[in-house]
């Protein structure tokens, strides 16, 4: 899994563009990467969208909560089936590599 992080301050976009473009980053990101989005509210309406869009697949955490700014950081987890594909890549998951 990867640690890429990326940052998007939405209060540099028009709000009806908002969250098709975060929804466009998000899509785009990789297991274990990460999207920062910088707001002037806690963007509790995106995290329900988020949530009932692709329930379970993202971890969101607050890194600032107001009171002028919020900054939350959205991580794409690694779904069931791609974490069984992973173990199943690595060296020493069926042992044939090992010693």
């Amino acid at each position: 899994m990867s640690n890429t992080v990326s940052v998007i301050d939405v209060r540099t976009i028009a709000p009806y563009e908002r969250h098709a473009q975060i929804f466009g980053r998000l899509d785009a990101l990789g297991a274990g990467e990460s999207l920062q989005i910088v707001n002037d509210h806690d963007p509790v309406p995106l995290r329900m969208q988020l949530e009932g869009r692709a329930p379970g697949q993202f971890q969101w955490a607050y890194l600032e909560a107001g009171p002028r700014q919020w900054q939350i950081e959205i991580t794409k987890l690694a779904s069931k089936t791609q974490a069984a594909a992973e173990a199943e890549d690595s060296c020493c998951s069926g042992g044939a590599c090992c010693g």
